[in-house]
């Protein structure tokens, strides 16, 4: 998986990357996104020290889709880092690092693929993943300013878009797999690019950026609470005081029909209504109904909508600054965390192996207390461990491997080309 290296920076031997090797808050952030995926697969019957009764709803709740985003905005970030960081590279630094994008993405993409042949109950998002590095090469060109103005454009106009679609042009099928086809990748599925992109270009645009500078983290900051309020406080506007909830409670949800609300309505009937809509507001995965354009004004997790984005970038944005800062001044303490952070992909695909193994001991009961937070802690000692006596995961040498190797190839056959001309 991309990360923030010295030698992803500089495209070519030639080109010197801007300060140290590699920022450990960053790795901390990743590192917090893989965990916040470890418990919306896993589930809160799995959780120990938060009982189903206690605040493991609230903590799941928290990361579910919050996590995916920060996990596609870490990509977007460690993409500009591979090309350029603060100055996009041009000429045949490009030509190389598009070389090395691409070969992670295809075999990202392919493990993608093979992962989601396991069968485990959980949703790929490394397919996903790929395709949005593809999708993002061009934006590698771009400035912050750009990139921003990007993010912003995908946030506001590729929900709508993506309901106008589904309701008139795409016929949504049942979905037989993390990722299946084209249409799935761009708009049905679990993690649609229609509006993945959006944190994709976020990630692009802070890492154009000097996350270093002390101005720039306040900057980060200030916008990541700002989109907060905007997403928190413009949903709450446009579903209570002007009546976007009462709507969906009349038009009706997969749960219940329509119920239409009148004056003299018995209020707490009407709250049920309410809280039954907001129920399956919380359950939607991927994109909104179709049947009320009331819907893209929630802003809960896996919603799609232009609020549910900004309260991602917000949250990633907050998350990301914290992590810098907390690296920078308790460094024992985040080591754990940074070295989860250096071995992404490692240790996702460690523990979508283990849960097969799991589940194919005991499918129906295999969510226990406390399995959770063995995960963590596996991944943590792993992690550790590994970093000790090597500078990357296993995952993510054989990936540089392959990219260094087709770069190779690549310099190596338009060598040729010139000597033949």
């Amino acid at each position: 998986m991309a990360q923030n290296r010295s030698d992803d920076t500089a495209a070519s031997p030639d080109a010197a990357p801007s300060g140290p090797a590699r920022i450990d808050g960053v790795d901390a952030a990743r590192a917090i996104a893989v965990f916040g995926m470890f418990t919306v697969h896993l589930g809160v019957e799995s959780m120990g020290l938060l009982s189903p009764e206690g605040y493991a709803w609230t903590l799941h709740g928290q990361v579910r889709g919050n996590s995916s985003a920060l996990f596609a905005l870490l990509a977007g970030l460690s993409l500009a880092l591979m090309t350029g960081r603060t100055d996009p590279v041009t000429g045949d630094g490009r030509r190389r690092a598009v070389v090395r994008v691409l070969t992670r993405a295809v075999l990202i993409g392919m493990l993608g693929l093979l992962l989601d042949l396991t069968g485990v109950p959980v949703a790929i998002i490394l397919t996903y993943y790929a395709g949005f590095f593809v999708l993002a090469l061009p934006l590698t060109r771009l400035r912050p300013g750009a990139l921003w103005a990007v993010a912003g454009v995908l946030a506001v106009v590729g929900p709508p878009l993506s309901y106008l679609l589904r309701d008139t042009v795409i016929d949504a099928e049942p979905r037989t797999s993390s990722l299946s086809s084209l249409t799935e990748f761009l708009l049905t599925g679990y993690y649609p690019a229609i509006t993945f992109m959006a944190f994709v270009a976020a990630g692009s645009a802070v890492g154009r950026t000097d996350l270093r500078s002390t101005a720039v983290r306040l900057r980060l900051l200030a916008t990541g609470a700002g989109l907060s309020v905007f997403a928190y406080g413009g949903s709450w506007l446009l579903l209570h005081p002007l009546g976007g909830l009462d709507r969906l409670v009349e038009q009706g949800t997969a749960f219940m029909g329509g119920h239409p609300i009148t004056p003299g309505m018995d209020p707490v009937l009407l709250e049920q209504l309410r809280a039954g809509v907001m129920e399956e507001a919380n359950s939607i995965s991927g994109q909104v109904p179709t049947d009320t354009w009331w819907w893209l004004a929630v802003n809960t997790p896996h919603t799609g909508t232009t609020f549910e984005i900004a309260e991602a970038v917000g949250q990633a944005l907050i998350v990301l600054v914290a992590c810098v800062w907390l690296a920078e001044r308790v460094r024992w303490l985040m080591y754990p965390l940074a070295s989860v952070g250096r071995m992404p992909l490692t240790v996702y695909t460690g523990h979508i192996l283990v849960l097969m193994v799991i589940v194919g001991v005991d499918p129906v009961g295999w969510r226990q207390p406390w399995l959770l937070e063995w995960f963590v802690l596996g991944a943590l000692v792993f992690a550790t461990l590994w970093r000790l006596v090597a500078s990357r995961g296993p995952a993510e040498a054989g990936l540089a491997v392959a990219a260094d190797g087709m770069v190779d190839i690549v310099e190596e056959r338009r060598a040729e080309s010139r000597r033949a001309s």
